[in-house]
């Protein structure tokens, strides 16, 4: 299928982008890389009558040392994050994380903030958001705010970014020499992840999961006993307390929460 009639905007600055997302209210909506739009569009289950086209705001795709915390800006392609010699020193699991998602050509095209803003459970970067306790920097007609990663995600694919603001810049606090793991279960390379989980060690240990609920969901009582200093095959047991799982095509939910157990001991055992 192709998708229904619209009209098309570019935006030169998140200013102009905010003031047509203003102007043309719930009719409009945001496309950068358009990996996670456009296929909705082509299914029909999204029909915007307005695009509003940033993907050519270059203010907004930036990784930058600010000290205590390394900033990445929305628009920054998973391939960028994926090269980054900053990010591989203090945030190696997000650098490699951004490897595995989709295949070359969605690495090239795809974006941080588009990816998160989509809010997909299934997707792999939200898992690292949650992991690393990151902070997103939203901005509206309001000015900006600030929304921590356990706030971030509201719903099924919906975000706290609101209909008339953009998300801006992820900001990741450093976690150099800490160790971490990042385990994707999957029927081929290129396929969301039927399972997986993103671990970040420091003295607050992080665990998001991926495709173990309706949002992106992290393993609270899991991080708890990690903390805790519980053995890894303990740490791993709980994987899946207090997480709903879907059941679907490709897995029901007896078979998610195995693999969520069997995938965070491996995640222990190689971190």
């Amino acid at each position: 299928m192709i998708p229904a009639k619209f009209d098309y905007k570019p935006a030169s600055s998140a200013e102009e982008a905010i003031a047509l997302l203003a102007e043309y209210g719930d009719e409009a909506k945001i496309i950068a890389g358009g990996h996670s739009l456009l296929p909705l569009m082509k299914l029909r289950l999204a029909n915007p009558e307005v695009l509003i086209d940033i993907g050519g705001i270059n203010d907004l795709s930036f990784i930058e040392d600010k000290g205590d915390h390394i900033a990445v800006g929305a628009l920054t392609r998973h391939r960028l994050v994926e090269q980054s010699d900053l990010l591989k020193e203090h945030i190696p699991l997000l650098a490699h994380t951004a490897g595995h998602v989709g295949d070359p050509q969605v690495r090239n095209r795809g974006t941080i903030g588009g990816s998160l803003c989509h809010g997909d459970p299934a997707s792999d970067l939200p898992a690292v958001v949650l992991a690393t306790r990151a902070s997103l920097l939203i901005t509206g007609p309001n000015g900006e705010r600030k929304v921590e990663a356990d706030d971030f995600f509201t719903d099924f694919w919906e975000t706290a970014v609101a209909e008339d603001e953009l998300l801006t810049e992820i900001q990741f606090p450093k976690f150099t020499g800490q160790e971490w793991s990042f385990q994707k279960f999957n029927r081929r390379a290129q396929d969301w992840a039927i399972v997986g989980c993103a671990l970040q060690h420091s003295d607050n240990p992080g665990i998001g999961m991926i495709n173990m609920g309706t949002t992106p969901v992290r393993a609270s009582a899991a991080e708890a006993a990690l903390k805790s200093g519980e053995a890894n095959s303990d740490v791993a047991d709980l994987a899946d307390d207090g997480l709903s799982p879907p059941s679907d095509i490709h897995g029901q939910e007896d078979y998610r929460r195995h693999l969520s157990r069997v995938l965070l001991g491996r995640a222990l055992d190689n971190s």
